[in-house]
């Protein structure tokens, strides 16, 4: 009995001393386990810790894109619906623990901030091609707009009639004058002031002498009158700068002068108020003044 007792002590004090090793002491296997679960944890914490820094760089962009850019370029700002679904961001805080989370509840929530993220990026790469595309029509539109003057004016002294009701020097009658009489040396070289199409050069026999239309882009029109002669020809592709022809004084003109229009849609518009390519604000102020005299006209 007494040795039964001392067994049954024995067996007792084992059955408790491996229940506390089993709930107070780690198994190797455990402490591999918990090392490598700490591991991840501390990946994880680093994964979510690049995404949020990665959606705020997002949002810097969307902020960029919506009011500044759409702006500059002239852009359709984005639509209520399209800029919710780019504020969708999970700011969860990187110091929040998860480790309550499965290893299944962690990748799940991994894949579906990346799958967030990933949307807000296509949706952000869709909105800067359809700038990209703006900015190549704007840019098209700035070449093609006539935004220079058609000689060389340095001394701003050149313009010797202005647009609008201006004295026929044949009949000495007020005439509406459509466009801007440019007096220089014969010979002096004629400058496309945008890009476009040579729309039409010949010898025109009701008045303009040698003369060239350019069609631009948006229903932009220049013409030039009375050249000496002529250097581009009818369905030539030219760019703004490029000479054309030269000064000179044919068809119904009183003196060696350049007559010069612009058209936009058909309609016939002031041609001084597109010199501000190749002026300063003062000379700009200048040539205005000296369009606006109310002088004789040159055809």
């Amino acid at each position: 009995m007494r040795v039964l007792g001392v067994l049954s002590a024995i067996l007792l004090s084992s059955v408790i001393i491996v229940a506390l090793a089993f709930k107070y002491m780690q198994s190797p296997n455990e402490k591999l386990m918990n090392k490598e679960l700490a591991h991840l944890q501390e990946k994880y914490d680093l994964l979510q810790e690049s995404l949020q820094s990665q959606a705020v760089e997002l949002r810097a962009l969307q902020t960029r894109d919506q009011e500044i850019y759409r702006v500059i370029f002239e852009a359709k700002p984005l639509s209520e619906d399209q800029q919710n679904s780019l504020k969708k961001v999970n700011d969860e805080s990187v110091a929040k623990k998860l480790s309550p989370l499965s290893n299944d509840a962690l990748i799940d929530h991994v894949e579906s901030n990346l799958a967030q993220l990933q949307q807000r990026i296509k949706q952000q790469a869709a909105s800067y091609d359809t700038l990209a595309k703006y900015i190549a029509k704007r840019k098209e539109m700035l070449a093609s707009i006539p935004s220079i003057q058609p000689i060389s004016n340095k001394q701003l002294t050149r313009i010797a009639s202005g647009f609008g009701a201006r004295i026929d020097p044949i009949y000495k009658i007020d005439k509406f004058h459509a466009g801007l009489d440019f007096a220089a040396p014969l010979g002096t070289p004629v400058y496309a002031t945008g890009d476009g199409n040579i729309e039409l050069a010949e010898y025109n026999t009701t008045g303009y002498g040698n003369n060239i239309w350019i069609r631009h882009s948006f229903g932009y029109r220049t013409h030039y009158a009375h050249m000496l002669k002529l250097k581009a020809r009818t369905g030539q592709r030219v760019k703004r700068g490029e000479t054309i022809g030269w000064l000179g004084s044919t068809g119904k003109s009183t003196g060696p002068h350049l007559h010069y229009e612009v058209e936009k849609l058909g309609e016939k518009i002031d041609p001084i108020h597109f010199f501000y390519n190749d002026l300063k604000p003062e000379e700009f102020e200048q040539i205005v003044k000296l369009a606006q005299a109310g002088n004789q006209s040159l055809d």
